[in-house]
């Protein structure tokens, strides 16, 4: 009986899953369609940070993967919300109630924070990289840029960016489910430093502006996640005085209300 049940109940979830995708495929589909009607407007906006050198291809068929490629990290981004909500739906049923309100409500700020992180990299970080190497190149080699190269580096700078940026986000999610506390933040603060000036060593050129360009905001971020953890915290203990007091109101007038219908 119980197997019987544990298969109906993975039936059931699997059939879930497979409704979310199929709408997910729909969507991404419909914005990648969408996409390639302006791909070309698209695609002078991300070559903006080039300047005017033309992009190579080396054979008469990358144009079309090139543009395929555009599209689709453009649609992926246009559903990202859409595409989190969906996956919030199909873990809706395992999650507690108050789960459930916190992670629907993050939706809007995990995009707009991943937005926020990629039009940083493409505006400031990922100029300063790509001239910097440009300016190195040119010094010993003819610089010939494949556009496969060029927007394949763009991806590697601009989507961990994204990631990065979901640091507070991510932060107060797990301060409201109570994993994380500011004090924990606090503590781990050195480490965290030595990591983001290991890892901004590593990804940015070797040059002082280029490591501050990339360290930085790593720190700011993680001085702005403290800040969220501690504004996170004091609204959970805040909502918790309020149902205690709120519990405490109804009990008193529960017991008042016994004691007149004894009398």
């Amino acid at each position: 009986m119980n197997s019987a049940i544990e298969v109906k109940r993975w039936q059931e979830h699997l059939g879930e899953l497979r409704k979310r995708l199929i709408i997910s495929l729909i969507a991404l589909l419909t914005a990648f369609a969408a996409s390639l009607t302006f791909v070309t407007r698209i695609y002078h906006t991300l070559t903006l940070p080039i300047g005017g050198i033309r992009l190579a291809i080396l054979g008469p068929g990358d144009v079309i993967h090139i543009y395929f490629m555009i599209a689709g990290f453009s649609a992926l981004g246009v559903t990202l919300p859409f595409l989190l909500f969906q996956l919030w739906l199909f873990l809706k049923p395992a999650l507690e109630s108050h789960e459930r309100k916190i992670a629907l409500q993050l939706i809007p700020l995990v995009f707009i924070m991943f937005v926020i992180g990629v039009l940083f990299s493409y505006r400031i970080v990922f100029p300063i990289l790509l001239h910097f190497l440009m300016t190195l190149a040119s010094q010993n080699f003819v610089v010939m840029i494949t556009a496969q190269n060029y927007f394949s580096f763009m991806v590697n700078i601009l989507l961990p960016f994204g990631l990065i940026f979901e640091m507070p986000v991510v932060v107060m999610f797990l301060t409201q489910l109570g994993i994380l506390t500011p004090a924990r933040l606090h503590g781990l603060r050195k480490y965290a430093y030595m990591m983001i000036i290991v890892v901004a060593s590593i990804i940015s050129p070797p040059e002082i502006v280029s490591h501050l360009s990339v360290a930085v905001p790593m720190i700011i971020l993680y001085e702005v996640s403290i800040a969220v953890s501690r504004i996170t915290l004091k609204g959970n203990e805040r909502r918790r005085r309020n149902r205690e007091e709120t519990l405490h109101t109804e009990q008193t007038l529960k017991k008042g209300n016994g004691k007149r219908s004894a009398l």
